[in-house]
């Protein structure tokens, strides 16, 4: 295993591979590592885990955790990314079986730069 976590990388379906790699890295503040082109792949290290561009991958749904959801949203909407759910609270932890026990899981939904939906999560204490 490399790292803590099992999870090595995930693909996303990138038509548009610089158009893409410009979306993933200003949504989560970090750089693109590595693209290679031809094929048509772009990656992303997001600590343990790879995040893979690929014109060929089929769509998928990720999760991505943000500190500020309400805040990254606006960031998001003011530069034209279409909003396709408002933040809102998914689940209250009463324990840690999925997620800190007293907080409040809340999401929003985005749609990338390929037509992708791509959900936000923040946990924050619970009002």
């Amino acid at each position: 295993m490399i790292g803590d976590s099992p999870l090595v990388q995930v693909a996303q379906r990138a038509t548009d591979l610089e158009r893409a790699a410009a979306f993933y890295a200003a949504l989560l503040d970090v750089p693109v590592a590595a693209t290679f082109d031809p094929p048509g792949l772009a990656f992303l290290v997001l600590g343990d885990t790879r995040l893979l561009l690929d014109r060929g991958a089929p769509s998928a749904l990720l999760y991505f955790a943000v500190d500020d959801l309400e805040g990254r949203v606006e960031r998001l909407r003011s530069s034209g990314v279409e909003i396709v759910t408002e933040p809102h609270t998914i689940f209250e932890h009463d324990d840690d079986t999925l997620g800190p026990a007293g907080s409040a899981e809340r999401m929003a939904f985005v749609r990338d730069s390929e037509g992708n939906t791509v959900a936000l999560v923040q946990h924050r204490p619970r009002d």
